[in-house]
């Protein structure tokens, strides 16, 4: 693990639901994925395997196989945006799986994001993205409402692709 810190303090606050520390700007996104056993496990595994995020056409560079926690992963946009980030928790239970990291010194913006899996009583799949945070370089205070926009938008597009990845394994 690198000795480079975490760029905020309310480290692992995503596991309450709802939790924003003052100053931070908030991100709840929920969308349905599916129904019943197989679609969770599916949708699960692949949020544990980086598969989704990988499947968003980012580059996702870890040498972990899994989410755990400490691991370190550099996400890459367009060839250009390195955001460090490092997986404070993951969760892993009958009907409930996923993880968060927090941005490292480098990361555009400073807070933390969870991708969560939940399957309710009544079966229906739902992928949970939340997370806090604040722009920290030039360039993401200038993006203002727009890069506001682009991270609910990433949110969105997670749930669809994961939507994506959990019916193909459905269908087999």
């Amino acid at each position: 693990m690198s000795s480079r810190d975490f760029t905020y303090d309310a480290v692992g606050a995503t596991r309450e639901p709802g939790a924003c520390p003052p100053g931070f700007r908030p991100l709840h996104v929920r969308t349905r994925i599916g129904e019943g056993e197989a679609v969770f496990r599916r949708a699960a595994e692949a949020v544990a395997t980086w598969e989704m995020h990988r499947a968003l056409g980012l580059t996702f560079d870890t040498e972990a196989a899994r989410a755990a926690p400490g691991v370190e992963v550099t996400i890459t946009v367009a060839g250009l945006l390195r955001a460090p980030c490092r997986v404070v928790w993951t969760v892993e239970e009958h009907r409930l799986a996923g993880w968060a990291y927090g941005t490292l010194s480098g990361h555009p913006e400073s807070g933390e994001e969870a991708f969560v899996v939940d399957r309710t009583g009544d079966g229906t799949v739902w992928l949970t993205v939340s997370g806090f945070s604040r722009p920290t370089t030039w360039y993401a205070k200038a993006g203002g409402a727009a890069t506001r926009g682009l991270q609910h938008a990433y949110a969105r597009r997670c749930g669809t692709v994961l939507r994506r990845i959990a019916s193909d394994s459905a269908d087999d």
